[in-house]
């Protein structure tokens, strides 16, 4: 069969017994990167027989290969560096294919950094949505937010400590100044969360240094009331009977934007550049 497990996020005890037997138990362990999972498996007591690399840039070629030791009948595990399988990885389509073939697959459950983040967050947990990371460049991810603007869901992101602020600046931007978290080292010995809004979150770190780490976005859910209104037409307006130091701050107060924010986009309006 081919079994998925789960390994730790972070902290080592968060693999269990199961887990541990499973890999000790598989004749192959396809891994995410192999020097990566083998420095995991001498920590936790695992003496893997046969380790290949699984990977996006591989998978087209390996997983035939796997499939191939699946009919054999030889018991493959599967595992990404760290957390659950096929949460951002290309395990989906080995188990699709595993399911047409009438192959058995399982699972032992662990460590998941995107449960994990939302539990931390306090946001509703009823209804949510995650998306992977968010997209390197502004203009990309700007529009893989819009895609989810009216989601009434909470909605989760993955994202790299280097661009977080820029990050937060186009949720404000695109989503509105929603409640969100920024969850980070989940189970490592800087775990930390921060929650406000999107403009608190903006300000606080741009006041402090910069995170580091692995990070997890949770974002609440879409209401009326995150609705975006226009700020370029909202600071036009208000710039025909104001100054543009008043103009940002009333605009800052009605969007809840930060002030420096609005004086900025203010000014390059006022002298028709584009933004």
């Amino acid at each position: 069969m081919l079994i998925l497990v789960s390994t730790p996020i972070g902290n080592l005890s968060d693999i269990s017994k199961r887990a541990i037997d499973a890999l000790n138990e598989a004749d192959i362990i396809a891994c995410e990167d192999t020097r990566t999972s083998a420095s995991l498996f001498s920590l936790i007591g695992v003496k893997a027989k046969k380790l290949i690399p699984y990977h996006e840039h591989n998978a087209d070629e390996i997983r035939p290969k796997i499939i191939s030791y699946l009919e054999k009948g030889l018991m493959v595990a599967l595992v990404s560096d760290a957390g659950t399988p096929l949460i951002s990885d290309p395990g989906f389509r080995l188990v699709r294919e595993c399911r047409q073939k009438g192959l058995k697959v399982s699972t032992i459950p662990g460590a998941n950094a995107v449960l994990s983040a939302l539990q931390l967050s306090g946001l509703p947990s009823d209804a949510f949505l995650f998306a992977g990371f968010l997209p390197n460049k502004q203009s990309a991810r700007k529009n893989h937010l819009n895609t989810f603007k009216s989601v009434p869901a909470t909605l989760i992101f993955y994202e790299t400590a280097n661009r977080l602020i820029d990050s937060l600046k186009d949720i404000l931007e695109v989503l509105g100044n929603r409640e969100m978290a920024v969850v980070r080292e989940i189970t490592k010995k800087f775990e930390e969360t921060k929650s406000g809004t999107v403009s608190d979150l903006i300000s606080f770190y741009e006041e402090n240094a910069q995170p580091k780490g692995e990070i997890v976005l949770v974002i609440d859910r879409h209401t009326d009331t995150n609705d975006i209104m226009n700020i370029d037409e909202l600071i036009l307006k208000t710039l025909e009977t104001s100054s543009v130091k008043d103009t940002a701050e009333i605009v800052s107060k009605i969007t809840g934007y930060p002030k420096k924010e609005i004086y900025k986009k203010t000014l390059d309006l006022k002298n028709g550049k584009k933004i």
